[in-house]
């Protein structure tokens, strides 16, 4: 039950869209990619393409529709119901690689590369961790060589999604190889296409989210023309601020997917499965755990929702928008978990087998709360906005502090 009164007709109109795409999706290919059978679903990213579905977002002159946010988060929640793995590797290329060309690129680049991808022709994947580092973005190895007309690249990334099966790979790398250099200023951002010295070196064995082509990628000298520079050279940290929009706010609303089918399965069993002589919902133990989960499962639609509206809001400062997004991240992808772990606990002993998809919903959805940045981080990044927000805010309408019946004992607050 989404909150259907927060869209237009246009928007439930393009949401009819996607329900038809999700209803195309054949079991079989579910079931293939959770058993790694597919590696990579060129087929379901051909026929996003072909429905006009990849990167809504962006300009109808590049093949996107010009929608905003709050479409987007609708689009992915609605994709994410087939699977955790589906809506990342539908949004990593058409958003992520898609956002980072379309306002950081020329337009050869995006003729080259983003017009062909939302047609679903080509297809993309970003390539930041290393296997030295996570989330130090900073501390990146991989290195990019100038030879004059072009770069030499090599390094190794990791966890890459798409790492089997993209045609070309959003790549960071170190170019500034002095060691008093800023890390900041330091780093690269190429358009890196598959070929000679791109080898696609290990397929990881995950717990979920498989199909995807999850890999480690290994970069021996590739040759990389000045072209594919993205932005400037040792200016990848502008490219990376940006990717931090669609990366963190796009995996959250994903997420939501998920959680929704589960809480259906769980609410429908749970409706129908009797014991001691009534239905289990007549069960404060069962009830009360599906109930905390629709008033998590509106939450999470309602934070990413009211997100999505900051960031398409240009009087809303980025730094709010930054932490937004990340108690966005960090809300919505743990409020999935518990709603997917309270759905199989209601379930009991048959949520645990393959009979019912909560068992792959709860393995799937254990990722969101590590890829594109971890809850721990997004704390972090909560309380540093947070205070300085604070310290800015010239809103406070009284001295609230002075209404308590013993303000005037200031010795009593100790500060040191």
């Amino acid at each position: 039950m989404p909150l259907d009164f927060l869209y237009t007709r246009e928007q439930l109109k393009l949401r009819d869209e996607v329900r038809d795409f999700v209803k195309w999706v054949p079991r079989q290919m579910i079931l293939d990619m959770d058993a790694d059978k597919i590696k990579f679903p060129r087929e379901f990213l051909a026929e996003a393409g072909r429905r006009n579905l990849l990167g809504c977002r962006h300009p109808e002159k590049w093949g996107g529709r010009g929608s905003d946010w709050a479409t987007q988060c609708m689009i992915l929640e609605e994709v994410g119901t087939l699977g955790y793995e589906f809506a990342c590797v539908f949004g990593v290329g058409a958003d992520l690689v898609c956002e980072a060309i379309a306002i950081h690129g020329t337009d050869e680049q995006r003729q080259k590369y983003v017009v062909p991808l939302l047609k679903g022709e080509l297809f993309a994947a970003e390539c930041l961790t290393e296997p030295r580092g996570g989330s130090d973005f900073f501390g990146a190895t991989t290195t990019a060589e100038d030879k004059g007309d072009h770069f030499l690249l090599t390094g190794q990334k990791r966890f890459i999604v798409g790492g089997e099966g993209a045609d070309y790979f959003l790549v960071y790398a170190r170019t500034d190889l002095r060691p008093e250099a800023k890390p900041e200023q330091a780093l690269t951002c190429f358009i890196v296409d598959r070929g000679p010295g791109v080898e696609t070196k290990y397929l990881y064995g995950l717990m979920g989210c498989r199909g995807g082509g999850t890999a480690r990628l290994v970069f021996r000298n590739a040759v990389v023309p000045k072209d594919n520079v993205l932005g400037k050279v040792n200016g990848a940290y502008s490219v990376f601020s940006t990717m931090m929009i669609p990366e963190r706010l796009g995996t959250a609303a994903m997420t939501i997917g998920g959680a929704r089918v589960a809480l259906d399965v769980a609410t429908k069993y749970t409706a129908r499965r009797k014991a001691f002589g009534k239905t289990i919902n007549q069960f404060q133990g069962v009830s009360f755990q599906v109930a905390e989960s629709a008033m998590l499962l509106d939450a999470a639609r309602s934070l990413a929702y009211t997100t999505s509206r900051a960031v398409d809001t240009p009087d809303v400062s980025r730094d709010r928008v930054r932490r937004m997004i990340s108690e966005s991240k960090k809300f919505i992808t743990e409020a999935c978990q518990k709603i997917i772990h309270n759905s199989m606990q209601v379930v009991g002993g048959l949520g645990y087998t393959n009979i019912l998809p909560i068992e792959r919903l709860y393995r799937d959805v254990r990722l969101a709360s590590i890829w594109t940045g971890t809850s721990e981080v997004m704390s972090m990044i909560i309380a540093h906005e947070w205070y300085r927000e604070f310290q800015k805010r010239k809103d406070f309408v009284r001295d609230y502090e002075a209404d308590a019946a013993e303000a005037g004992a200031l010795d009593e607050i100790v500060y040191e």
